[in-house]
């Protein structure tokens, strides 16, 4: 029974899941509502963990996708766009921000921690592989035997 009722939770929730955050286009054509897509996904919401734009629903977010709207029916190009946003907001708007001065960390923390936890597992190997291996009868240090 408690399986039944599990099963039955999850199948009505699964509908949830599938609900849009806009639930109207922004564009008729649908070339421009693309571009709009494509826009909102590549800016991160500011206030949400890890979420973007497009996924967020936060009052932030909102006026975000807003703003996105005016600018391009002002006739603003993604790049013009796009520099507003980082101009007003910093590179943590975008989702992949450009490497720079500023943002070399974030691209290459990740690859300097995998090379740091080699090292450490190599030099951890050795070590090991100079220990002496087997049953051997040794004294204890300071021991009488």
């Amino acid at each position: 029974m408690k399986r039944f009722i599990a099963l039955f939770l999850l199948l009505a929730y699964l509908p949830a899941t599938g609900w849009a955050i806009d639930q109207q286009l922004a564009f008729e054509d649908p070339a421009w509502q693309s571009r709009y897509e494509e826009l909102n996904a590549g800016l991160r919401c500011l206030v949400c963990q890890n979420q973007t734009i497009a996924d967020s629903n936060a009052s932030l977010a909102v006026d975000l996708r807003g703003q996105v709207k005016e600018m391009m029916i002002a006739g603003k190009t993604d790049k013009e766009i796009l520099d507003y946003m980082v101009a007003r907001y910093g590179n943590f708007v975008r989702f992949q921000p450009p490497v720079n001065n500023e943002t070399i960390f974030l691209w290459a923390a990740p690859a300097v921690m995998v090379l740091g936890g080699l090292l450490i597992a190599l030099s951890i190997v050795r070590r090991r592989s100079n220990l002496p291996v087997g049953d051997e009868d040794e004294t204890p240090v300071g021991g009488d035997a």
